[in-house]
């Protein structure tokens, strides 16, 4: 499964999310698992801390799989430390370095916010229009094939109106049925942003039980399709056009996590739809002016 994103890239809709997973046998460990089940899109990010084990793990699997650079689509993200024209334009270098690549197929400035300043402070806008301009000028040359945005919200798309020559061609979000977002889903459908989710599995909170993977009503269709729930809750983004970006240590999870050739009816959908509960399992972009 694959998109078509507004400058004619294409990007699978599903991904291999590396958050927390580091070290160099780890990292090679789980993208073996990943090529060999079939993920294409392999997700980083600088505060990741495993672009180097990444760029080095694909160099040895690459023609593990009899694959090209070209198979691949690598994204990688700017960290807030590091907002800014010429911080920015040096980060996405040191990233095409560590990945082992002349460039890149996406890369998204991570977070609104500037490190080490306040959500309030005004600077926070200055240096996010300056990183965009950098992530322009770097699409111009060729070193990035899509440039985007993450955990971006309504307020700030709308304030990149202003100053951006190249409009976001990706927006990635936390988004689930326990957290839906039909604002922002539609928003990027009438600007063609492709609107990629994260955190897709919810995650596990102080009693060591995931409350979205044991919703039971995700437990109940994932029992009438015969899939686990991960499979369902992955199911109701992709089928939505969504994209995901599941992450897992387990090879088994992993090849799990890609098996999503069946169809959620509409009254499924819809009864997902409805867990929504404002809940966030992540950090809330909202609050940075």
């Amino acid at each position: 499964m694959a998109v078509n994103l507004r400058n004619g890239v294409s990007m699978p809709l599903i991904g291999f999310g590396t958050f927390r997973i580091k070290g160099p046998e780890t990292i090679l460990k789980c993208l073996d698992a990943a090529l060999k089940a079939g993920y294409r899109l392999i997700d980083s990010a600088v505060i990741y801390h495993n672009e180097e084990d990444i760029g080095s793990a694909l160099g040895e699997l690459l023609p593990k799989f009899k694959l090209q650079r070209t198979d691949l689509f690598l994204t990688s993200k700017l960290s807030p430390r590091n907002q800014g024209y010429q911080p920015c334009i040096d980060s996405v270098k040191r990233s095409l370095g560590l990945l082992k690549t002349n460039y890149l197929d996406l890369y998204l400035i991570h977070w609104p916010g500037t490190g080490g300043k306040k959500v309030d402070n005004v600077v926070n806008i200055q240096m996010r229009q300056e990183s965009w301009k950098a992530l322009e000028d770097c699409y111009d040359k060729g070193l990035i094939k899509a440039i985007g945005v993450s955990n971006y919200c309504l307020k700030h798309l709308e304030e990149m109106k202003s100053y951006a020559r190249t409009f976001p061609h990706v927006l990635q979000v936390e988004h689930h049925p326990h957290y839906v977002q039909p604002e922002l889903v539609e928003y990027c459908a009438h600007h063609n942003i492709h609107y990629q989710a994260y955190s897709s599995l919810g995650t596990t909170v102080d009693d060591n039980r995931n409350p979205l993977l044991n919703d039971e009503v995700v437990k109940e269709i994932a029992k009438n399709h015969n899939k686990s729930p991960a499979q369902i809750l992955l199911r109701w983004a992709t089928q939505q056009g969504i994209g995901v970006l599941p992450k897992s240590l387990d090879p088994a999870h992993v090849e799990e996590n890609i098996a999503l050739d069946f169809l959620l009816d509409e009254k499924e959908i819809n009864r997902l739809n409805t867990l929504d509960t404002r809940c966030k399992y992540a950090w809330d972009p909202s609050i940075v002016i």
